[in-house]
């Protein structure tokens, strides 16, 4: 099973009109940092998946909040026509699964896709409840335990990891001390590498 396939099958075309509607931006676009936001958002839930403790706050976070309903009201969702609560508060979720490196994750999307950071950071708060709720159903419809799950954030980084080009940048934007360096390095990179960062 391979997390990343089951966002991208998210984008369907009336949702990527939403999505660049909603963030004021060209589709293309949208749809590259839309694939790029996937690709860190499931990179960095793999990791906390791994530690204990993180991990077992993962599994509560999926139980009471994101059981997958979500996604049947993704065109809602992202027309902001939803309530916000905890299923659907994007900035909550990024500051769980991301803590202190949200902003340096914003400026990756940004620069990779060519998106300003306000509408990189719109985009990701707008995503993260679809990969949650599609991370909680993928839990409840398959029984999984925590290793189950662990194993198929860990398998699908890993499959992402061999077909895309610069995938490790993701890694080192989640390692970064906060130092700007590892901006420094996308910066400083060509654009066939970032392009093939983030295609599918």
């Amino acid at each position: 099973m391979n997390l990343l396939e089951l966002l991208q099958n998210q984008l369907s075309e009336p949702v990527v009109d939403q999505l660049s509607k909603t963030i004021r931006a060209d589709k293309e676009q949208t749809v590259t940092a839309a694939n790029g936001v996937f690709a860190t958002l499931v990179s960095a839930i793999s990791r906390n998946a791994a530690k204990p403790e993180s991990g077992q706050a993962l599994m509560k976070a999926l139980d009471r909040d994101h059981d997958g309903g979500i996604l049947n009201n993704v065109m809602d969702l992202i027309g902001g026509a939803q309530q916000r609560d905890k299923t659907t508060n994007g900035l909550g979720i990024l500051e769980h699964v991301l803590g202190g490196k949200t902003n340096n994750v914003v400026q990756m999307v940004s620069q990779t896709s060519g998106l300003d950071f306000l509408k990189s950071a719109e985009l990701l708060k707008v995503l993260a409840p679809i990969v949650m709720g599609t991370l909680g159903q993928t839990k409840r419809q398959n029984g999984l335990d925590l290793g189950g799950l662990s194993q198929i954030l860990s398998g699908t980084v890993t499959q992402a990891a061999k077909q895309r080009e610069g995938m490790g940048l993701i890694e080192k934007v989640l390692d970064a001390d906060g130092d700007g360096s590892v901006m420094d390095d996308i910066a400083g990179m060509g654009m066939k590498v970032l392009g093939g960062l983030f295609r599918k």
